[in-house]
């Protein structure tokens, strides 16, 4: 199979083209990725002679031109991701996500792609304070990042529908482990509490997110774009909800520092207060998270602590 994989130099693709790569090394991959901020050519360190890699950008006709020769399967995962950014610069957001969306989906389609999939997340559901979101629950995006999100995922039923293109979708919960950006909560907290500098945490610090390590997540996006239906979305989450308050004492614990360089600080608008979802659907084709929170913590603690090298750099 010859996959082209884009934003393959960020935080999940780039995780995902490992496993990939570990579970079927007979798969071809071609990366695509402009090398913004958050995507790095480190982040494929080990593994750049096993893939093709094109610098390039997912709204350039050039540049899609060259990455979908010789191509039968997309798995797209570039897109701007932080909500915080988003409030700041949406036209970026809208660009990307909707726009470079819309020309993944038309070069796929006039290339008679055989498998498209949309790399999505649960933050177009918006907020649930009981319960738990399913595939088919309304969207609520309550930030520039999630609506564009929404607006990709809208853009990718209606080529299933009108075209008959073979698409699908995963929504994931809040990812962590290596190589993640140290903008996020989980890397910044970790990098903060190294340096003895205050990890600062929205309000009050009691908005509640289900967190998965990054690889299950890409077992389960494997499972989906082999076993699933065409047309459908799956969501794909850890089981692990946990309030970000809990996240930033969790990290502090494991680095023997003190919950005083814990520092609250002023709300973000639109701020979710939980995110929860329902994995029985994505259960009936055999995927299921198999990393325990404290294990994964433990890992992603001990890689930021072992990886200076890879994450010093992006501070400045």
């Amino acid at each position: 199979m010859n996959v082209l994989i884009t934003g393959a130099a960020g935080f999940i693709g780039s995780n995902f083209v490992r496993y990939l790569l570990e579970k079927n090394p007979d798969y071809k991959i071609t990366v695509l990725d402009k090398l913004t901020y958050a995507g790095h050519l480190e982040n494929l360190k080990g593994i750049m002679d096993k893939i093709n890699f094109i610098k390039g950008d997912i709204t350039n006709d050039r540049d899609l031109n060259k990455a979908f020769k010789g191509i039968d399967s997309v798995i797209h995962f570039a897109a701007e991701t932080h909500v915080d950014n988003s409030i700041n610069d949406p036209e970026l957001f809208v660009k990307t996500n909707v726009f470079g969306t819309f020309k993944m989906l038309e070069y796929s389609r006039k290339h008679d792609i055989k498998n498209y999939m949309q790399i999505s997340t649960d933050e177009v559901y918006g907020s649930i304070m009981k319960g738990k979101f399913k595939e088919d629950d309304k969207f609520d995006p309550s930030s520039p990042y999630s609506a564009s999100k929404a607006g990709g995922d809208v853009l990718c039923n209606s080529y299933y529908k009108t075209y008959g293109m073979n698409v699908k979708i995963t929504r994931s919960s809040n990812n962590y482990g290596p190589y993640q950006h140290p903008e996020k909560l989980i890397p910044k907290t970790i990098i903060n509490a190294l340096n003895n500098k205050y990890i600062p945490i929205y309000g009050t610090g009691k908005n509640v997110r289900d967190w998965i390590h990054v690889s299950d997540n890409c077992d389960g996006i494997i499972h989906v774009f082999e076993k699933g239906k065409s047309g459908e979305v799956y969501n794909i989450g850890g089981g692990h909800e946990h309030t970000n308050v809990e996240i930033a004492k969790t990290i502090l614990k494991l680095l023997n520092k003190p919950e005083s360089l814990i520092k609250f600080v002023t709300d973000r608008p639109g701020h979710d207060f939980r995110y929860a979802l329902d994995l029985s659907k994505v259960s009936k084709i055999g995927w299921k998270p198999v990393v325990g929170f404290e294990e994964g913590m433990k890992r992603t603690v001990n890689w930021y602590v072992e990886n200076k090298w890879w994450w010093a750099p992006l501070l400045k």
